[in-house]
């Protein structure tokens, strides 16, 4: 069965707990259920004890009366018991409330009336804009789809910003990685992304917050509503200060939204998501208090099915694709941490973004040495972009072995051909730094937008000496190259 297949409407019942009518429900309209009463509570984990047959696996119940805590089933306990995990905090429940089985799983409501919304991962507004009313509503696990329904991805996603385009350039309907550790940039690049994104091709913008700040979202949210581009966007969010079993879920939440604009809408969807190893430690955080035994390094054993849960549902199919770009944070800069080696593998595109970078102020950040893309390859990108590109590679490359040997010498002790790789070197690090319009009002520079033509032009002109004679200075933080000759 299709994700397409599971849509359903949204019955009057239901609607109220979407912020599509005002509190209270229709009697008459409730679906059937079965009811049992909570045994205990630790934390997030809730047992519920039924006296007939047990919900199954993943079903959502919900308390009769006090806080509205959603739970979903976990495991099976006993012939009687079943262990879930709460999506909401646990504080106002107690032993012997009553828990109702909706005979449901865990839904998100889906359509365009999402589209300039923030909600939670139940489709719950938390942008104080009112109620979403939406008709219709989707499971959050579904299946991926079938290699038949599947297409090849639609060539390159033109992005705007250079050392993206140049480096690691990003598919139509594949999926890229942001990898860095904390403070090196990874939010600003994905705010840009979905800017650039959504003004130069249009289509629907998804962002999946999960386990980021408050302060982050609220941040995006007022300057995509700013930017004019919040009516093509939604944004999922599943924050720092939630339960862990919200924040595991909110990621397929995001994706199953996304999923309904592409099968429904026949849409373009470039989906965000902040941060996937935030995903990662909300299921580490889930495994724990549901006593599972780790893995190594402190992992859930169960590491690499939750990863190609999530990632096998990002695809291509006849009517609309979606493009996903993945903030990942990076434990202590250690790229061989098993999480982001888990996330590597699912990637099409890789972009690692250099603390020591950062540090000189070279933004974006990206290490044009560690960074790529499946594409780059004169098949997928042509020959001449393909050339341009492992030439850049190469002067970066001889002008990091020479580091050591400058900093024991000097620069006038390396020959003349060596002395002018380090100076056209430190001219294309230069040139591939870029000025963002999210980052307008702190740093008072107007963003740019550099098209892929310009950005080869640009490079293949300081490859062959033409910008030999500018200052270093000159060639930081512009758009095309023609900037920074005096006019």
């Amino acid at each position: 069965m299709s994700s397409a297949d599971q849509v359903r409407p949204i019955s009057p019942a239901r609607l109220h707990s979407t912020g599509g009518s005002p509190e209270g429900s229709c009697p008459t309209c409730e679906e059937p259920d079965e009811t049992g009463a909570v045994v205990a509570i630790h934390g997030s984990v809730v047992d519920v004890r039924f006296p007939g047959p047990l919900p199954p696996l993943f079903r959502r119940l919900d308390p009769l009366e006090g806080p509205e805590v959603p739970l979903e089933v976990h495991s099976h306990l006993d012939p009687h018991t079943v262990r879930t995990i709460a999506l909401a905090p646990t504080r106002g429940m107690w032993r012997g409330l009553r828990i109702r089985d909706r005979g449901r799983p865990l839904e998100i409501p889906v359509g365009p009336e999402l589209l300039g919304r923030a909600v939670d991962l139940l489709g719950r507004p938390v942008d104080g804009s009112g109620p979403v009313k939406a008709r219709q509503s989707r499971p959050l696990r579904s299946p991926a789809p079938a290699l038949a329904r599947r297409t090849p991805t639609r060539g390159l996603l033109e992005t705007g910003i250079k050392a993206i385009d140049l480096l690691a350039p990003l598919e139509r309907g594949g999926k890229a990685g942001l990898f860095g550790g904390a403070g090196v940039g990874k939010t600003v690049l994905v705010m840009e992304l979905i800017h650039n994104v959504a003004t130069m091709h249009g289509g629907v913008s998804l962002f999946c917050g999960i386990g980021e700040r408050c302060r982050e979202a609220e941040e995006l949210l007022r300057s995509l509503r700013e930017s004019g581009i919040l009516a093509r966007t939604a944004l999922v969010l599943g924050q720092m200060n939630e339960p862990p079993g919200a924040r595991f879920r909110v990621g397929l939440a995001a994706l199953t939204l996304a999923e309904s604009f592409r099968d429904g809408g026949n849409e373009d969807v470039l989906l965000l998501i902040d941060n996937i190893f935030r995903f990662v430690q909300a299921g580490t955080e889930v495994a724990g208090v549901m006593g599972r035994i780790p893995s190594e390094m402190g992992y859930q054993s169960t590491l690499a099915s939750d990863l190609a849960e999530l990632q096998e549902r990002i695809a291509s199919t006849s009517g609309g694709s979606i493009t996903s770009v993945q903030a990942v944070y990076v434990p202590a800069d250690d790229l061989t941490d098993p999480a982001a080696v888990h996330i590597f593998g699912h990637l099409s595109s890789s972009l690692v973004l250099s603390r020591k970078k950062a540090a000189q102020g070279l933004y974006p950040a990206v290490d044009p040495l560690a960074s790529g893309s499946n594409r780059l390859c004169a098949e997928g990108v042509g020959p001449r972009h393909e050339r341009v590109a492992r030439q850049v590679r190469r002067t970066l490359a001889a002008y990091e072995d020479l580091k050591d040997l400058i900093a024991m010498l000097g620069l006038e002790e390396l020959s003349k051909e060596d002395r002018t790789t380090v100076h056209r070197a430190r001219r294309l690090e230069r040139f591939l730094t870029q000025p963002f319009f999210g980052t307008e009002p702190f740093t008072g520079r107007p963003g740019r937008k550099v098209s892929r033509e310009e950005t080869l032009d640009g490079c293949e002109a300081i490859l062959q000496g033409a910008a030999d004679g500018l200052p270093e200075g000159a060639l930081s933080m512009i758009g095309s190259l023609e900037e920074a000759f005096p006019s």
